[in-house]
Formats: C-alpha cells, sequence, structure tokens
C-alpha cells in the first residue's frame, strides 16, 4: 500500500479531527464519555527533533512516507526539466541544475506550525502493550494542505545537488597533503594499502549513514546533525554524547587548521624573519572576519574552485618534486629527523617497508609510527562527521550515495597516486603540509599562497557548522537563546564568534608539534566519526527494525506506537534475526574503536616526545621563525 499523503493510512478519523477543534466543555464531555482520546497538536520541524513523546516507529513511518515522496516529486522533476532540446539539451538542464544548486544554512531551523501546548487529558485506561507516552498524537489537520504547506516551506530549505555534495565532501586541506607524510612513516606497501583498506571502509561507512539517515529522517521530524540518530535510536544521553563529541572535534579540527596556516604564513614571511606569533595573529584575524558570516549558501560553488585549487597545487608539487627534491628545513623543525640536516641534508631515502627510526618523522617507535600515519589517512575520508548535515540540505537525499561514492573514489586513486609520487622524490623529509616542503622559492610561494585559500574555506566550514552546533545544542537548547537567524542572534553569534576563534588560536600556540597535533585529534575523533559511530548507529537501526513483531508498530491513524515487549531480549530477537547485517556491523565497529584506541596513544607518545624532556622542536609561542635559516 502506498504510503503518500491521501492514501486512507495517513488520514485522521473524524473523531480526532473534531477533538482539536472541541472548546474545553466539549472535552470534558468526550472525557466522561469514554471518547476523549487524549490528542494535542504536535510539534513539528526543529523542535521536534528533540520530542520524547515521539517513537522511533513514528519516525520511520514518516521517513518512508518522505522518501517516497521525494521519488515522485524527483520523477516530476526531471521530467519538467529535460523534456524536449534532444541530448544536448537533456545535459545542459542536467549540469546546469548542479551548478545552481546552493548549500544553505546547515542546521538552519525549520518553520514551525502553530500549535498549543496545552496538554489536553488522557485517557483512564491505555492498553498495556502500547508505549507509554504523555499524550497520543494526531495529524494536524482532515486534509493534507495543511501538510502540503508545511512541506513546501521545509523542503525550500534542501537544495543541495549529489555533485555539490560531492564537491564539499572532497574539499579538505589536511587529506591531499598530507599523503606523502602517511608513507613517510609506514613506507610505500602499508601506506598506500591501508589507504585503499581504509577507503573501502569509509565507503562504507558513508553507506551506513546515508541508511540510517533515510530510515529516520522526514520533513516532520527532520535529521539535522550527528546526535539526531543517536537520539531516536538510543536516548537523549548519547546524543548528548556525541554532540559534545563533534563540536569538540570541530572545535580541534579549526585549532590544527588554524596551526597549519599559521606555519604557512610564517615560511610565506621566512626571508623576513616574521615573528611566528605575528604569523598567528594574521591567519587569526583572517579566520576571524569569516566567522560574520553565518551561512553556507554559496558553499557548493566554492568547494568546486577549492577542489581545482587543490588540483593546480597537485601539479605544482608533483613537477618541484621530480625536478628540484625537497626543502629539508620544515620537516627536520617540526619533528624528530636529526637537526644537522636542516643545513647538510642527508640524501632522500624511501622504503617499502616501515621506514627505520633514524628516518621517522614524528616517533622512534616503529608501532607507534605505523599508526601516526594511519591517524594521518584518516584525514582524507574525516567528511563523514558532516555528511548528516550535508544530507539534511539535498534535495533528493536518496542520491548521496553517488556522492559518497565518486568521492571516496577519487581521494583513494588521487591521494594514494599523489602520496606516492611525492614520497618517491622526498622520501623522510614529506611534510605534514607537503607544499612547504617545495623548492625552488617560487613554487612553494605560489603553493603556499594556495594553501592559504584552500584552508580558510575549510577553516570557514569547519568554524561555521561547529560553532552552529554549539549555538543551537547549548545555546538555544539550554540556555534558551534566540534562533541565530533572528536579529537578536545574529549579535549574539557576533559576539560569541571572536571567542570562539581566540580560544582556538589559543590551544593552536600551545602546540609544540603540527603533525601530533593533527594525528591526536585523527586518531581519538576522526576515526570515531568515520567508521565506529557510524557502525553503532547501523547496528541499532537493524536491531530495531528485526526485533519488530507481527502486530506491531505505529498507527497514524490513532497516533499510538504499538509494541508486544522491549528490552535485552528484543534486541538480542533483532541482533540474531538481523545477523547479516549486525554482525558486519558490530565487527567494524569494534575494530574502529581499537584502532582509535591504538592510533591516540601513538599520537600522545608524539606529543610527550615533543612536550618531554630534552625536546628540540620549536614552541608555538615564541618569537623564532622555525622556517627561518639566515
Amino acid at each position: 500500500m502506498s504510503v503518500l499523503p491521501g492514501s486512507p493510512a495517513i488520514e485522521p478519523p473524524t473523531g480526532q479531527v473534531d477533538e482539536l477543534v472541541a472548546d474545553p466543555e466539549d472535552i470534558d464531555k468526550m472525557i466522561q464519555d469514554d471518547k476523549h482520546t487524549g490528542v494535542r497538536q504536535r510539534l513539528w520541524g526543529f523542535q521536534a527533533r528533540l520530542d520524547p513523546s515521539v517513537t522511533l516507529e513514528e519516525y520511520m513511518h514518516w521517513a518512508d512516507v518522505e522518501r517516497e515522496m521525494e521519488e515522485e516529486e524527483f520523477r516530476h522533476y526531471k521530467g519538467i526539466d529535460t523534456v524536449g532540446g534532444g541530448l544536448v539539451a537533456s545535459l545542459k538542464n542536467f549540469f546546469g541544475r548542479e551548478r545552481s544548486n546552493d548549500t544553505q544554512t546547515i542546521y538552519g531551523n525549520a518553520p514551525t506550525v502553530p500549535h498549543s501546548e496545552k496538554r489536553l487529558p488522557l485517557e483512564k485506561d491505555t492498553n498495556s502493550s502500547d508505549i507509554e507516552s504523555p499524550v497520543r498524537p494526531a495529524a494536524p489537520s482532515a486534509s493534507h494542505e495543511f501538510d502540503a504547506e508545511w512541506r513546501t516551506a521545509v523542503r525550500a530549505l534542501r537544495t543541495a545537488s549529489w555533485g555539490g555534495v560531492f564537491y564539499l565532501i572532497t574539499t579538505d586541506i589536511l587529506g591531499w597533503s598530507q599523503t606523502p607524510y602517511v608513507l613517510a612513516n609506514t613506507g610505500y606497501g602499508l601506506g598506500v594499502g591501508m589507504f585503499v583498506l581504509m577507503g573501502l571502509a569509509a565507503a562504507a561507512s558513508g553507506w551506513m549513514i546515508w541508511k540510517t539517515f533515510l530510515a529516520l529522517d522526514s520533513s516532520r521530524f527532520p535529521v539535522l546533525s550527528f546526535g539526531d540518530p543517536f537520539f531516536r535510536l538510543f536516548g537523549p544521553r548519547a546524543r548528548h554524547a556525541i554532540n559534545f563529541a563533534q563540536g569538540l572535534q570541530m572545535f580541534l579540527s579549526v585549532c590544527v587548521l588554524q596551526l597549519g596556516q599559521t606555519n604557512v604564513v610564517a615560511q610565506l614571511g621566512e626571508s623576513a624573519n616574521l615573528c611566528f606569533i605575528v604569523c598567528g595573529i594574521i591567519a587569526l584575524v583572517v579566520g576571524m572576519a569569516s566567522g560574520y558570516l553565518r551561512s553556507l549558501k554559496h558553499l557548493s560553488w566554492l568547494s568546486n574552485a577549492a577542489v581545482w585549487l587543490n588540483v593546480a597545487t597537485f601539479i605544482i608539487v608533483c613537477v618541484a618534486a621530480a625536478k628540484y627534491g625537497p626543502d629539508p628545513v620544515p620537516q627536520v623543525n617540526g619533528g624528530i629527523l636529526p637537526k644537522s640536516w636542516a643545513k647538510n641534508p642527508a640524501p632522500v631515502k624511501t622504503f617499502i617497508g616501515v621506514p627505520p627510526a633514524r628516518y621517522q618523522p614524528t616517533d622512534t617507535d616503529l608501532f607507534a609510527a605505523e599508526f601516526n600515519g594511519i591517524n594521518s589517512i584518516v584525514y582524507a575520508y574525516s567528511g563523514a562527521v558532516l555528511f548528516i548535515a550535508f544530507m539534511a540540505e539535498m534535495r533528493h537525499p536518496m542520491d548521496f550515495w553517488k556522492a559518497v561514492f565518486c568521492a571516496q573514489f577519487f581521494i583513494c586513486v588521487v591521494y594514494s597516486f599523489f602520496g606516492a609520487f611525492a614520497y618517491t622524490y622526498y622520501g623522510q623529509y614529506s611534510y605534514s603540509l607537503v607544499n612547504q616542503v617545495v623548492q625552488p622559492l617560487g613554487l612553494q610561494i605560489a603553493g603556499n599562497v594556495l594553501t592559504l585559500i584552500t584552508g580558510w574555506l575549510a577553516i570557514f566550514l569547519y568554524f561555521n557548522v561547529g560553532l552552529k552546533m554549539v549555538y543551537l545544542e547549548i545555546g538555544q537548547e539550554l540556555l534558551h537563546l534566540p534562533p541565530i537567524t533572528t536579529t537578536k542572534g545574529k549579535y549574539i553569534w557576533w559576539i560569541i564568534g571572536p571567542i570562539y576563534w581566540i580560544l582556538a588560536f589559543v590551544v593552536a600556540m600551545s602546540v609544540p608539534q603540527f603533525n601530533a597535533f593533527t594525528n591526536f585529534v585523527g586518531g581519538l575523533f576522526s576515526l570515531n566519526f568515520t567508521y565506529s559511530f557510524a557502525g553503532m548507529m547501523f547496528t541499532a537501526l537493524k536491531v530495531q527494525q528485526y526485533g519488530k513483531l507481527p502486530g506491531e508498530g505505529f498507527d497514524p491513524a490513532t497516533g499510538v506506537t504499538t509494541r508486544h515487549d522491549g528490552g535485552p531480549k528484543r534486541w538480542m530477537r533483532g541482533f540474531m534475526k538481523g545477523w547479516k547485517f549486525t554482525v558486519p556491523a558490530l565487527i567494524y565497529t569494534c575494530a574502529g574503536l581499537a584502532a582509535s584506541g591504538m592510533g591516540t596513544w601513538a599520537a600522545i607518545l608524539a606529543l610527550q616526545a615533543a612536550f618531554g624532556p630534552g625536546g628540540s622542536v620549536v614552541t608555538s609561542w615564541t618569537c623564532t621563525n622555525p622556517f627561518y635559516t639566515g
């Protein structure tokens, strides 16, 4: 049976419609006659994401409705948009749509329908098999005209195409530039092998996140952040934990990018021996200026431009590497290679297996060095933390799989080739930001300028999404601040934005080693958001789906969710019945957690070496420019 609006499955009964417009005297009479169903106007939109009276079955029911409606709309859209004009016109229309779909404000507030917070009296008795709820929901009207108006307003915020999302996923300042550094830690064999393996795993994560989103998201109850699926599958505590972790990851990612931009500015000011703290302030001011933009509108075409800027940088690095070799100063001063190699560099050496301790850039413990390299690989695939935010902006989220698989294939092939090529000529001098070891100076400056541009775009993306999460999940939800879209919200955003940036600047300048810092963030956060958490949510979804018994589910006519049991018995039944999905997903989750633990341990060892007694790495709170050799 179709679940599209208009079918009997979602038409509210006359009694409930009468009750919605009844006055208090009529309600009292219904109670006396045992005709009162205990309904209230359901809250929709942004606030409905956190409504504790909504059951998982209700979320999934309206998600099914949403997917079928989207499919019908998309077929209609394509039919109108490509009719006539032959093949050339069809292709022109197709690519024109891809370019015209701008990504709107992530986490923007969806419109909310008028509603009453007055809760009506409950029924005296409820069926013991029903899920306990303070009230029973009902559809807002007898017709779907109200639904259509609501959904039109909500869908107006969803305009991104899968092509635009592809560019967003592949826009990553840290991913491509670290690939030669990965091989400097691991050698050709392990490095390229792990890059391919983790690329396949990242594609699997994207698929699991995509399937979970499709099963839970609707215009009535939108999924907007990584914490929303955990709220619906595990409860509010899980959501708070995920939101805290994601907010902290976004903040530390801004710190990593801030430190990287500071290093680039410092190298550009090398000839003038520009003070390193001044370089950090320059990077801070430019980044802070972007904080006054609250919207990600038009970010799709900016990300498109960033991809091509990255391609230009690829070419510069490859040509310079093959013809001129490395500048050893950045890696020597930023790692643990012998300091004498800055002025009298040892010959470049490459290794098929793991390089020996003398040629390791970050840690002499070879096991830890391998995981430092793996942590860096994660950065190339770390866009999963934003996947839900991207899907929440898509006109047709069922196309998201195209963006994920195209992006991961692009990253895996291009990055692996680039990493192996650059490592061949740079060897142990391969730095985290590889364009900083480029020679001669002219090509190095060109690469650094392009890196600054794409780096600030990445900073804007992480800052914007990260601060919006803090504002919405803490500011609006807990502190009751006004929405960002209001005038008061805009002023508050402008006040807390600089505070956020200054804190990021302080943290970034307090870290003595860029390589170890990026590896720590990758191991503790990126690994889990890319792999472990995706497996968790997918496992929980399948357990819930396969744990369903005959006669259970959500009835849109009455607003009642029926379950015949719950707890461990239900979870075990769902896990065993869906073993083809749940067992691989659970193994996948455990593998991600194990990799995160070992990767974080390796990064902490590297940080200890940098901070510890006798450490020769130049700290960031200094005026000494680490690139100055005069």
